[in-house]
């Protein structure tokens, strides 16, 4: 494994040159391990949700869309493997701001399990009539995870484009993959067996 330094220019690099980006070990195993068990921890004492589908008041929960279970990060309420993942995660901010201008000043984000039989179905990560968030980054903290276990995620590679070319990604212990939240098409295929990983986006202010 590169550096810390080295990772974030592999992640800069690819949302320079195609809007994508898919990362091994952005995280190391032990550390990758840690926050895995803090989702495991708070999903086996039930605070996860039903994802739901849309925003504010127009929020539903939709099982034919998404079968998913989120719980949001709160700084005051994270442990201490999470407090670190955010704080790479606010490194990574910093390095796509020095390169693409973007003006993100904030992430939020969320763990989210998928129990076995549950998938999202194709979306884009920016809500209808918003534009604050503008880079998604999803790191899976699946140790062992073999493509008989379902779950990838498949992401369409041209943007704003539901069909031609796409890629899949196995949902593996500290991979990282990033890319313009309103541009890429994307889904997770049927999980069959638990599937955790902390989904999240770097925003702009809003208008």
């Amino acid at each position: 494994m590169g550096t810390m330094d080295e990772t974030t220019d592999r992640v800069v690099d690819g949302l320079v040159d195609r809007g994508w980006v898919v990362v091994d070990a952005f995280l190391n195993d032990e550390e990758a391990r840690a926050l895995a068990a803090e989702s495991l921890q708070a999903w086996e004492s039930g605070d996860f949700r039903q994802a739901g589908v849309g925003r504010g008041a127009e929020k539903v929960v939709r099982d034919d869309i998404r079968r998913d279970h989120v719980l949001w990060l709160e700084d005051d309420a994270a442990g201490p493997a999470t407090k670190l993942y955010l704080s790479r995660l606010d490194e990574l901010r910093t390095a796509i701001n020095r390169a693409l201008f973007l003006g993100l000043f904030e992430y939020e984000g969320h763990f989210a399990v998928y129990p076995p039989g549950a998938y999202y179905k194709a979306h884009l990560d920016r809500h209808r009539g918003t534009s604050e968030r503008v880079v998604t980054a999803i790191l899976y903290l699946n140790e062992g995870w073999v493509p008989e276990d379902g779950g990838r995620l498949k992401i369409w590679t041209e943007a704003g484009k539901q069909d031609g070319p796409f890629e899949h990604v196995e949902p593996r212990l500290g991979t990282l993959v990033v890319f313009l939240a309103g541009d890429f098409w994307h889904e997770v295929e049927e999980a069959r067996k638990t599937r955790m990983s902390v989904t999240g986006w770097f925003r702009v202010r809003g208008a």
